[in-house]
């Protein structure tokens, strides 16, 4: 079954130092763009994430330290991927929880804009687990009958997951073939930035879901105590909800005037 697309979707995959999304940094990106026609366009590239691979990440996707010094970093790279990805949809597997957010802490470190609210995201493995409970070599295998004979490589992986999506589609017709629906599937929580610090209450108004001030509006504690915005944002949270955090606040901010 191909999927019924209203715009286009990319699937992509990252290759990291590391599993920290604050932290760590991508050593290679490959993503698959699927048009609503049923055009394919795929890139595939290394980038050199200007700190040492450690040797647990290389011993699982094989990229060490000198394959990747004399790549581009991401910072180069950005507006080539941002150019590829910002009119379309976004998915892959376990994207929601790792790879999207790793994504938009390295393209807002570039300086590139890059908000989810314009895009849905489509978690493959998310779907994989409510239906299977199984790994992505063995949704290739269950759904496709195929070995992932590279697991870890980007490229692989990549195609596996648009693959495994079209199997998903044909074995469960109570799936709608459709991204708004498969986004909703595929969501674990409603939150309003990727790690889950800022959630939305029964209203759909931002909330926070951690720390001293857990359960209240956000704008209400940003406007009752101005000094814990200015410690969020000096703090170690990632990018991505330092963003959502002052798009709130301003927000509030112009509807005083």
């Amino acid at each position: 079954m191909e999927l019924n697309l209203k715009k286009p979707i990319c699937f992509f995959d990252l290759e990291t130092t590391g599993v920290n999304v604050a932290t760590e940094r991508i050593v290679e990106i490959a993503i698959l763009k699927v048009f609503p026609n049923g055009n394919k366009e795929s890139h595939t590239w290394r980038v050199n994430p200007e700190m040492p691979i450690p040797e647990g990440a290389s011993a699982i996707h094989g990229i060490t330290d000198e394959m990747v010094a004399n790549e581009p970093t991401f910072k180069e790279l950005a507006p080539k991927i941002y150019a590829l990805i910002k009119d379309s949809d976004l998915g892959g597997f376990n994207s929601n929880r790792f790879d999207i957010p790793l994504l938009a802490e390295e393209l807002l470190r570039a300086e590139v804009d890059f908000d989810m609210k314009k895009a849905l995201s489509v978690d493959v493995q998310t779907i994989f687990h409510k239906m299977e409970k199984r790994t992505l070599e063995a949704a290739y295998k269950f759904y496709c009958n195929k070995d992932l004979t590279d697991a870890h490589s980007a490229a692989a992986d990549t195609n596996a997951t648009y693959e495994v999506l079209k199997a998903q589609l044909d074995r469960y017709p109570e799936l709608q073939n459709d991204v708004n629906y498969l986004a909703d599937f595929s969501s674990h929580r409603d939150h309003a930035d990727f790690a889950g610090f800022i959630s939305y209450n029964e209203d759909g108004i931002e909330i926070f879901s951690f720390g001293k001030y857990k359960g209240n509006l956000v704008t209400e504690i940003l406007e009752k105590d101005s000094g814990y915005f200015g410690w969020l944002l000096n703090a170690d949270f990632p990018l991505y909800t330092k963003q959502v955090l002052t798009r709130i606040r301003l927000q509030k901010l112009n509807t005083k005037f």
